[in-house]
């Protein structure tokens, strides 16, 4: 019997550094977007089977004030956007900007300016916060978005108890239904912290998810939230 030589083995090592992001631009969000397509996908293979046998009840908090309820399928409370006066001041006498190549509007802080506007990507910065959101066209959710919604909803619970979110709840916009969440505070106040909103449409003729990530450094967080908040809750969607 001939013994032929063991493979060489490949000594290469691939490190994720903890600590160092990739984004030190501020332009937070933009590369992680263009993987939204697989990711949704992954995490619907991931969490699907377990939605059957697990319901995360919903936290409220101090997010917004009191407000009328909707429910899902499987009767979870459906919390309306609805800012407290703070949230409102944030953002009073603000600016209105609409993303005219989506239907997509937003009011933002006065001092608030546009960083980048594309068919599927618009950012906006001011005063060291960040608006970030992107367009995924994605034919092949047509007849999985309720199954989508629910597994991405499932993902942010199981990742709310490791203690990745603060807050996750089903949260309706402008009458459209998605999933929202925030960061915890991170390990160092450079870190970035983000508010997060994502939502499945119908607009030209396609099944699109909407991704709206607010954000700022996490020493900064509770300076800014009023103001990420008011933002959140001013979108206006054609659905």
């Amino acid at each position: 019997m001939t013994i032929g030589k063991p493979e060489p083995v490949d000594k290469r090592i691939n490190v994720n550094v903890k600590g160092v992001h990739p984004q030190s631009s501020k332009k937070v969000g933009e590369n992680s977007m263009r993987q939204l397509p697989v990711i949704i996908l992954m995490v619907m293979v991931v969490a699907a089977c377990n939605l059957m046998s697990r319901k995360g009840s919903n936290t409220n908090s101090s997010s917004s004030s009191s407000s009328g309820t909707s429910s899902t399928s499987d009767g979870e409370p459906v919390e309306k956007a609805n800012p407290t006066a703070a949230q409102q001041a944030a953002i009073a006498n603000g600016q209105t900007v609409t993303w005219q190549q989506q239907g997509i509007t937003w009011t933002l802080p006065a001092n608030w300016r546009e960083n980048d506007v594309r068919n599927e990507s618009l950012s906006y910065s001011g005063g060291g916060a960040h608006l970030s959101v992107s367009i995924s066209v994605m034919p092949q959710m047509a007849d999985l978005v309720d199954t989508s919604i629910k597994a991405m909803y499932e993902a942010a619970k199981t990742q709310q108890k490791i203690g990745k979110y603060d807050e996750v709840r089903w949260l309706e916009i402008d009458g459209l239904r998605g999933v929202g969440f925030r960061e915890s505070v991170q390990e160092r106040p450079d870190d970035i912290r983000r508010l997060q909103w994502q939502a499945y449409r119908t607009y030209a003729g396609s099944t699109q998810l909407i991704n709206l990530i607010l954000s700022t450094d996490s020493g900064e967080f509770a300076k800014h939230q009023d103001a990420l908040y008011g933002i959140l809750y001013s979108t206006k969607v054609v659905h």
